[in-house]
């Protein structure tokens, strides 16, 4: 997959990305609210080439790629897909922006992306995103691109030592389409 945009391209994770990806990965306020904990250099150069083996498309597994600013050539963040297990017209996403690089509106360009490759290029039914109760911003960011939500899971994650609860949003394809 690779996805350009106008200021950023969405691709496969390379392990010339460690670096980068390590110094947001490895930061405790970036990885707050996120379903993984911070990585030492060697867990996130095993995540990366874990991670190149797989391509978008097989049904229950998360694949990661990376978000590459064009103008600077640095990974920026990175976002996942997963399409549902048992119904591959269902997918659910995630994203990671580098402290560096938040509030520039990157997520939401991203996010708009994938939903174009999703939704207008595979035809994909369904979209699903899981947000800690916590992550405002991130709940800001879903409401603003027409998410709704569905669930509140209460207490439901036990999670960097306590109990968390997590919101679940959706948008299905003829929502999207009713936006444009």
């Amino acid at each position: 997959m690779n996805i350009q945009t106008k200021r950023l391209n969405i691709r496969h994770l390379k392990l010339s990305d460690l670096s980068d990806f390590h110094i947001y990965r490895s930061n405790p306020e970036v990885t707050k609210y996120q379903g993984f904990d911070v990585m030492t250099i060697e867990q996130a150069q095993d995540f990366i080439k874990d991670n190149s083996t797989k391509s978008f498309g097989k049904a229950g597994e998360w694949v990661q790629y990376g978000i590459e600013n064009l103008e600077t050539k640095q990974l920026i963040g990175d976002c996942a897909i997963k399409l549902d297990l048992h119904d591959t017209r269902i997918a659910e996403i995630g994203i990671t922006i580098s402290h560096l690089e938040q509030r520039n509106g990157f997520a939401k360009e991203v996010l708009l992306a994938i939903l174009t490759f999703l939704f207008d290029t595979n035809q994909i039914h369904r979209v699903v995103e899981i947000v800690d109760a916590e992550n405002i911003a991130s709940i800001n960011l879903l409401k603003s691109i027409g998410f709704r939500q569905e669930g509140y899971f209460i207490e439901n994650v036990f999670f960097k030592g306590k109990w968390g609860s997590e919101f679940q949003y959706a948008m299905l394809k003829r929502e999207w389409d009713n936006r444009k």
